[in-house]
Formats: structure tokens, C-alpha cells, sequence
């Protein structure tokens, strides 16, 4: 198991890292440092990380293609680290397999809720819903186990997709709104972030339908929100 409180940090900005660093030892975090991607990726070889803040723009590999590494073999969280404004970063970042992202300048105040949330998002799994399997089509999910099955083929789902599945898989039928969803998978203060839900269904529908582009699991109620077909 990973050591709680160890963060790996990933950026080739100086003042970020001695800023970072220093705030979160100062709240018993332990703290790597890493000036690059490939550095990055060879300390994550080296330890159990509970969480990984990465920036995008650094030398020798971004921080998208760390994060695409990364979630190859791992579903420890990782926060990317934007510049201000830059949408499409965010939406990439979400995609290649990142939990969270904050924007570039950010107090010490934004970084800790950050931090907390994703943490928390991710120790949900300790306590697994006590329902059972249960089949949907071609989809078999065990809550107890969080895993989850097409055609008979296990799926690998990072924790935060898994948290989404089962909320619509537990009220099968039910429209959630997008405020709604963001509200019990992320937490309250996620609630305005649409483009969180809009990634997510779609990574769940990549892996879960035969044709994503024509969803027979997770459906949309065009201007409400998502639900999932019992």
C-alpha cells in the first residue's frame, strides 16, 4: 500500500517546487522532487506515491505523457498543474487519466482542497457498497469488490471512474443532473466543474460500450444530465 502522505511533485519551475514543498512539509507531508518527466516516471518507479502533482510544461517529456505512463500500470491520483486559461490543457489532462487539475497562480488554501479531495475520492474505495453483483447487459459490476466485467473481460476502471459507474448503476433508470453527480462523485465543491462529468462519461463510455458514440449502458437526457439503462 501506498504510504499516505507521500506526494511526488513534478515541475521545472523552482519557486513552484520551494513553494509546494515547503507548505506541504509544514503539514507533515513527505515530499519528492522532480525537475523533469523522466524524472518523474524513474521516482515513481522507486516509490509508493499516494499522489502526484505535475505540471504539463517541462523539459524532456510533458506532463501529459507522464500521466498517460502513469496510468499504464497505476491509479494513484494526479493533479496536473495548468497555466491560466489554457482549457484545452485541462480537458487533455482529464483524458490522458488525471484526477484533478489546478490553475496556474494558485494559493496554498486552493492546492490543500485539491490535495484533500482527491485523497478522499480515492480512500472511498476502503468502503465498498455492501450490494453484491449486479448485471447490465453484457456489463457485470461487483460493488464489494469494485470491479467490473464486459463480455466477460475484466475492465480496469481508475477509482473516481468506478465512483461514477456505481452512482448511476445503483439507481439504474434515475436522470441525474450534472450538478447532482458532481456533487456526490467529487464532492460540493465541484458542483459548477461540467467539464469533469463530460470527460468521465465519455472514459467510462470508451470502455464500457460496444459503440460509444451510440451508448447502450450510460444514456444522456439532453440538457439534464446522465442515466444508466437497468
Amino acid at each position: 500500500m501506498p504510504q499516505e502522505k507521500h506526494i511526488l511533485v513534478v515541475d521545472d519551475e523552482p519557486g513552484i517546487q520551494d513553494f509546494v514543498q515547503r507548505n506541504l512539509e509544514l503539514r507533515s507531508f513527505k515530499v519528492s522532487l522532480a525537475d523533469n518527466g523522466l524524472e518523474a516516471l524513474a521516482l515513481f518507479e522507486k516509490h509508493n506515491f499516494a499522489l502526484v502533482i505535475l505540471d504539463i510544461m517541462m523539459p524532456r517529456m510533458d506532463g501529459l505523457e507522464v500521466c498517460r505512463r502513469i496510468r499504464q500500470s497505476s491509479t494513484v491520483p494526479i493533479i496536473i498543474l495548468t497555466a491560466l486559461g489554457e482549457d484545452a490543457d485541462k480537458i487533455a489532462a482529464l483524458e490522458q487519466g488525471a484526477d484533478d487539475y489546478l490553475t496556474k497562480p494558485f494559493s496554498i488554501g486552493e492546492l490543500m482542497a485539491r490535495i484533500k479531495a482527491v485523497l478522499r475520492r480515492n480512500h472511498w474505495a476502503d468502503h465498498p457498497i455492501s450490494v453484491g453483483t449486479r448485471r447490465f447487459g453484457n456489463l457485470e459490476i461487483d460493488f464489494e469488490q469494485r470491479r467490473t466485467w464486459k463480455d466477460s473481460t475484466l475492465v480496469k476502471l481508475s477509482p473516481t471512474e468506478f465512483d461514477l459507474l456505481q452512482e448511476l448503476a445503483l439507481h439504474p433508470g434515475k436522470i441525474f443532473t450534472h450538478e447532482a453527480l458532481l456533487r456526490r462523485v467529487w464532492g460540493a465543491e465541484y458542483r459548477s466543474e461540467a467539464e469533469y462529468l463530460r470527460v468521465y462519461i465519455g472514459r467510462l463510455r470508451r470502455k464500457l460500450e460496444t459503440n460509444p458514440s451510440q451508448p447502450a449502458h450510460i444514456l444522456t437526457e439532453p440538457g439534464i444530465g446522465y442515466y444508466m439503462v437497468g
